[in-house]
C-alpha cells in the first residue's frame, strides 16, 4: 500500500467541496505522517500535476468537526510547507516520524518513491499532547476557563445574590424611612404638645391656674390689670365721652368702665374739678393722673379717638352687630319724618357712619349715662369684630393713620386691643357704668361693685413713696368745710378725694383706716385736720382711699 496515496480521511471531510472550488488550482498530496499518525500534506507543483494524471488522487478531506485543526490542514500555513504544530514551518515527517526536510522547488518534478510497507499503528488511547511552549505576551489557558467552560449555576448564584442583596437593601431603606417618619412624627407631636401646654399656661387654663370661673377665688389676692383711658371726641358737636378699657390678666376678663363727665376729680394743684373739664383743660396726662387719684387705678396710656376715626375703625372691621335701644335720626336728613338712620332692635348691623351716630346720640331729656351706654355698646361691638392676633390688630390701628398720644404706641395699642377682642369673642367681657352721685362723687355701692372688683382700686397697693389718698365726706353741715379740709390736706402732702356730702350732719368727726399699716398715717391725717386722736379708729374705708374722713360738727374751719 502506497502511504502517499492513501488518505484515511478521504470522504469524510465536509469541506472538501469548498477546497475543490476555492483551491482548484492547488493540489495536495500526503507526504508523510506526524508522530501521532496524522497525515501531512504538501502542495503539488503545477509541473508535476501533469505527470500525476494517471495516479489516483484522493480528494482532500478535512478532519471531523470534533477534531482540532491544529493537527491537520492549515489554510494559513502558506501552502509550501508541511505544518507542524510543535516543529518549525517547512518540516515534514515520514511514516516513522523522521523529517523529510524542505519542500522541493516548484520546477522540480516529484517522483514517488516506493516506501516499505509499515504496519498500521495500533489503536491506542490518544496520548496527551506535549506541553505547549508559551510565547511571550500570551495569556494562559486557565485565564479563559470561564469562557471555555461557562458555569450557568454560578451565574444563577450571582443573580440570586444580587436579588437578595437588593431586597435586603430595600428592606433597610424601608426601615430607615420608617424610622425617619417615626422620629418626625414624635418631633411634631412634641411641638404640638409643648405649644398646647404653652398656650394653656399663657392663657392661665392649666390646672391650678386662675381663670374663667376661678376669677372670684383669684380676686382675694393681687390681680394684674392693664388699663388705658379712651376719649371719644365728637368733632361735630361739643362734648367728650370717656371710658376705661380694662384687661384683667388674672381672671381673664375684660371690661369697659364708662366714666361720666361729672365725675369729681382734682386738677394738678389739687383744685376740685370734673372729668369733662379736666379733659379740656389738663390734657391727657393731667386727666390720667386725676383718674388714678380718684379711682386708685394706674392708667397706662391714653387713646384719643375722634369720631371720623371711629367711623373708619368700624369700616375696617367690616361693620358691627349690636342691640340698639333707640331710633337714631339721620343727621343729614333735610326734613322731619324721614326714616331713622339707626333703627331700634336686636342685632342691628351698623356701618361706620351709623355707629358714630348711635355712639354720640343723646335724646332730649336723657341723662348722660344713656349716651355713655350706647358708646359702650359700639366699642364692645368693635372688639368682637377686631382680630385677636396682635399683629393683625396693630395693622388695623396703623390703617387708621391717626396720631396717637405719646403715652401709647400703635404696637402696644394693637396688642392690648387684641387681648380685649379675645375676651369679647369668648363672652368674658362686660360694659359697666361707674355710678356717681350728685356732685360727682362716687356712690356707696360703686366702691365695691366697680372700683374694687373691676378696677382693683382697693386691692391695688399704692407705690412706696406715693401720697396717701384721703377721702373726705362733709357731714358737718357747713358748706365750706370740705374745701377747707382739702386745702389743709393738699398742703400737708396728701391726695384729696372728694367724697361728697353726708345725708345728715353728725356731731363727731371720724378718721378710719382699713389696713393696720395705715394707722400711723390716719393719726397724722387727724392732726393735719385738727381732730383729736380719739377720732382715729379701724374700720371700712372708701374703695378709692387709704384713709377716710367724715367731717362732723366738731370740725372747725380755718
Amino acid at each position: 500500500m502506497n502511504d502517499r496515496q492513501y488518505d484515511p480521511y478521504a470522504g469524510s471531510d465536509p469541506y472538501a467541496g469548498e477546497y475543490a472550488g476555492e483551491y482548484a488550482a492547488d493540489q495536495y498530496q500526503v507526504v508523510g505522517y506526524d508522530e501521532y499518525g496524522r497525515p501531512v500534506y504538501q502542495q503539488v507543483p503545477q509541473a508535476q500535476q501533469v505527470q500525476q494524471v494517471q495516479q489516483p488522487q484522493v480528494p482532500h478531506q478535512s478532519q471531523p468537526p470534533q477534531q482540532s485543526q491544529g493537527y491537520g490542514y492549515d489554510p494559513y500555513a502558506g501552502g509550501q510547507q508541511g505544518y507542524d504544530a510543535y516543529g518549525g514551518a517547512g518540516t515534514s515527517y515520514d511514516t516513522t516520524g523522521s523529517p523529510y526536510g524542505t519542500a522541493a522547488p516548484q520546477d522540480t518534478a516529484w517522483i514517488p518513491q516506493q516506501q516499505p510497507e509499515q504496519p498500521a499503528p495500533e489503536a491506542a488511547p490518544a496520548p496527551a499532547p506535549p506541553p505547549r511552549r508559551e510565547q511571550p505576551g500570551e495569556y494562559k489557558t486557565e485565564q479563559f476557563s470561564f469562557i471555555e467552560e461557562p458555569d450557568e449555576e454560578s451565574e444563577d448564584v450571582i443573580d440570586w445574590l444580587k436579588f437578595t442583596e437588593s431586597r435586603t437593601e430595600r428592606r433597610e431603606e424601608a426601615k430607615r424611612r420608617g424610622r425617619s417618619r417615626v422620629v418626625a412624627l414624635v418631633v411634631v407631636l412634641a411641638l404640638v404638645i409643648a405649644g398646647g401646654v404653652g398656650y394653656l399656661w399663657f392663657a392661665g387654663k392649666l390646672p391650678g391656674q386662675s381663670g374663667g370661673d376661678d376669677g372670684a377665688a383669684a380676686a382675694s389676692g393681687p390681680q394684674k390689670r392693664d388699663v388705658i383711658v379712651l376719649h371719644l371726641h365728637n368733632t361735630k358737636g361739643d362734648g367728650t365721652s370717656t371710658a376705661l378699657l380694662v384687661n384683667n390678666a388674672t381672671t381673664e376678663r375684660g371690661a369697659t368702665v364708662l366714666l361720666p363727665n361729672t365725675l369729681a376729680v382734682s386738677d394738678d394743684d389739687g383744685t376740685p374739678t370734673t372729668l369733662g373739664k379736666s379733659v379740656d383743660d389738663d390734657g391727657s396726662t393731667g386727666t390720667r393722673e386725676a383718674i388714678d387719684t380718684v379711682l386708685g387705678t394706674q392708667v397706662e396710656g391714653t387713646w384719643r379717638l375722634d369720631t371720623p376715626y371711629l367711623e373708619n375703625l368700624v369700616e375696617l372691621v367690616g361693620n358691627i352687630d349690636i342691640d340698639t335701644n333707640a331710633d337714631v335720626p339721620d343727621p343729614k336728613a333735610k326734613k322731619k319724618g324721614e326714616a331713622p338712620l339707626v333703627k331700634k332692635g336686636d342685632q342691628q348691623t351698623l356701618s361706620g357712619r351709623m355707629a358714630v351716630a348711635y355712639a354720640t346720640y343723646r335724646a332730649s331729656g336723657e341723662q348722660e349715662a344713656d349716651q355713655l351706654q350706647r358708646f359702650g355698646a359700639v366699642m364692645q361691638g368693635v372688639l368682637r369684630k377686631l382680630s385677636s392676633d396682635p399683629q393683625a390688630a396693630t395693622t388695623t390701628v396703623q390703617s387708621l393713620a391717626q396720631i396717637l398720644d405719646p403715652s401709647l404706641e400703635d404696637k402696644d395699642l394693637g396688642a392690648f386691643l387684641a387681648k380685649l377682642a379675645d375676651r369679647a369673642k369668648g363672652g368674658d367681657y362686660k360694659t359697666t357704668l361707674l355710678p356717681v352721685g350728685q356732685g360727682g362723687t362716687l356712690t356707696d355701692g360703686a366702691g365695691e361693685a366697680v372700683v374694687k372688683d373691676v378696677l382693683g382700686g382697693a386691692v391695688k397697693s399704692p407705690e412706696k413713696d406715693a401720697a396717701v389718698r384721703v377721702g373726705v365726706k362733709n357731714a358737718s353741715g357747713k358748706k365750706g368745710a370740705a374745701q377747707d379740709a382739702r386745702v389743709s390736706l393738699v398742703n400737708g402732702g396728701y391726695t384729696f378725694i372728694d367724697g361728697g356730702a353726708g345725708p345728715a350732719a353728725q356731731p363727731a368727726s371720724q378718721v378710719t383706716y382699713a389696713d393696720a399699716a395705715k394707722k400711723e398715717q390716719a393719726t397724722e391725717v387727724a392732726k393735719t385736720l385738727g381732730l383729736p386722736a380719739s377720732a382715729v379708729r379701724k374700720g371700712s374705708t372708701a374703695a378709692n382711699a387709704d384713709v377716710s374722713v367724715v367731717l362732723g360738727q366738731d370740725y372747725r374751719t380755718r
